[in-house]
């Protein structure tokens, strides 16, 4: 085009020359004409020079037409008295173009004498996508490709963050926007758990692999239980109880508070308590820890009751109801000082009634043989012979307090007899020692009888008052009678109650011993 351009400002000039030459002929006549082409000046113009040309210019040969010669070599006549060129000529081709001069020329698409917003430096017209950065356009570079995946994108910008495009050589996404929580982070990164930008599906993260701080590596806010022990807030961390760690990731400690079971713990208060030991076992009389708070004094861990720790695990006192062996002479668990045991625990002179005679004492002082010397008692009254709140002596409570104690028996006059038993069939009858079964003296246990007849309420008979000879054997009250529990080896039966037609006698053993599978009556 620039070609084109500097073509037609040559061939102006000449076309004005042919034409002013046409004005000149036919103003003259032919002889002046034909003066006029001999005398003519002419003014050549030469496709290609440049500058301006004033004045007549004259050639040597009058004979020879004037000549124009364009671009091309080819050449024109044309007559003239005068010809005169001014002016200035853009692409005419004088010389080389001269890119920056300001003047447009040759094959220069513009020329702003320099860069300019419309122009490049090399005059073509700036273009976004021409190859050539031109600053003064807004350009930050130009890569000459529509590619935006690389470090040049649309509008010649260079790529960065956060412009939409994806540049492949350092970036993993580009979303466009500055949410830093969304499928892309203001990184341009994929998230992922690590770099430190908490997105969808992450507890948290602190762009680090440590977990002992309060985010785990994987994401994950750290709790007790995962595994991990945080620095500082745990103590452990075995995801769950173990032996050395509690559920709560405190170290497992028996007293703490916590009950570990994986640690041996059945109970675990704090300390001791009314429910459990400071062991961590649940709280039991007979298992060697001393509890006061579930009210032990002592606890030596059997079910001895004569010696300092008795049943309870109390320590043994006088008036607990239980004899302690060695310091104690009886213990009837009453306040009444005037019976048998005293309210210091010793042995009053034990008093038949009835006007009868103390005939033999036990060793242990809690039971002995009354005799009616007038033989005037009834043997159904019997018991009226004992001591005040004695009572006939049941087979098991002759048997348990009978050691070492040595007083005959036999027949008439040294029957002795205990409780009345209803028999299995009908009537009554006695525990007898003497005439049956090769019983000779009171330090030996007879099985259980019911020989001598006698009556009772419950089993009343014609039988009870023909064998007044005989004597009775008293027993003091066994403290444990009564507690509602059958505690050996005294008692058969326990009912709790002192109600004495019943099945159940105030001496804790069967009324009617057959119907209990016991043998003898």
């Amino acid at each position: 085009m620039g070609g084109i351009r500097m073509n037609f400002k040559r061939i102006t000039p000449f076309v004005a020359s042919l034409a002013l030459g046409a004005v000149l002929a036919s103003c003259g006549d032919d002889e002046a004409g034909a003066t006029s082409e001999t005398t003519a000046s002419t003014s050549p113009t030469t496709s290609g020079a440049t500058g301006t040309s004033e004045g007549p210019m004259t050639t040597d040969d009058s004979s020879a037409p004037p000549t124009t010669t364009d671009g091309t070599g080819s050449s024109s006549s044309a007559t003239t008295t005068e010809g005169t060129t001014e002016g200035t000529t853009a692409g005419t081709t004088g010389g080389e173009p001269v890119c920056g001069d300001g003047v447009v020329e040759g094959d220069e698409e513009c020329d702003g004498g320099g860069e300019t917003a419309d122009c490049n430096d090399d005059c073509t017209a700036a273009l976004c996508g021409d190859g050539i950065v031109n600053a003064s356009a807004g350009e930050a570079c130009d890569d000459g490709n529509d590619d935006d995946a690389d470090a040049c994108v649309s509008g010649c910008v260079e790529a960065a963050c956060g412009d939409g495009y994806v540049w492949t050589e350092s970036e993993a996404c580009d979303d466009g926007n500055d949410v830093d929580d969304d499928a892309c982070t203001n990184a341009c990164g994929l998230p992922t758990c690590g770099d430190s930008v908490v997105q969808m599906g992450e507890e948290c993260d602190d762009g680090n692999d440590v977990n002992t701080d309060a985010c785990l590596s994987s994401c994950i806010n750290a709790t007790c239980g995962d595994g991990e022990v945080q620095e500082g807030v745990e103590d452990c961390d075995d995801a769950g109880e173990t032996a050395a760690c509690n559920a709560d990731c405190t170290a497992a400690m028996c007293g703490d508070g916590v009950l570990n079971q994986m640690a041996g713990e059945s109970c675990d208060d704090g300390g001791e308590s009314a429910a459990c030991d400071a062991d961590c076992t649940p709280v039991e009389c007979g298992d060697q820890v001393v509890n006061m708070a579930a009210g032990e004094e002592c606890d030596d861990a059997n079910d001895v009751d004569t010696d300092e720790c008795v049943a309870g695990c109390l320590a043994a006192s006088c008036g607990d109801g239980f004899v302690q062996e060695g310091v104690e002479e009886c213990d009837d668990g009453n306040n009444v000082d005037d019976d048998v045991c005293s309210n210091a625990c010793e042995l009053n002179p034990a008093m038949c009634q009835m006007g009868a005679t103390l005939l033999s004492t036990s060793p242990g002082g809690d039971a002995v043989v009354c005799d009616d010397p007038n033989n005037a008692t009834c043997e159904q009254n019997m018991a009226q012979l004992c001591p005040s709140g004695w009572h006939l002596c049941s087979r098991l409570e002759h048997h348990n307090r009978n050691n070492s104690w040595n007083f005959p028996v036999g027949n008439n006059p040294n029957v002795v007899v205990g409780e009345i038993y209803c028999r299995a069939g009908s009537g009554a009858g006695h525990y007898t020692l003497g005439p049956y079964d090769g019983i000779s003296n009171l330090n030996q246990d007879a099985p259980l009888n019911c020989g001598y007849g006698s009556s009772r309420a419950t089993c009343v008979t014609n039988y009870g008052c023909n064998e007044t000879h005989v004597r009775a054997l008293c027993c003091a009250p066994n403290p444990n009678c009564g507690n509602g529990q059958v505690d050996a080896p005294e008692e058969e039966c326990d009912d709790g109650n002192n109600i004495e037609t019943d099945e159940c006698l105030n001496n804790c053993s069967w009324r009617r011993p057959s119907s209990h599978g016991i043998n003898g009556c």
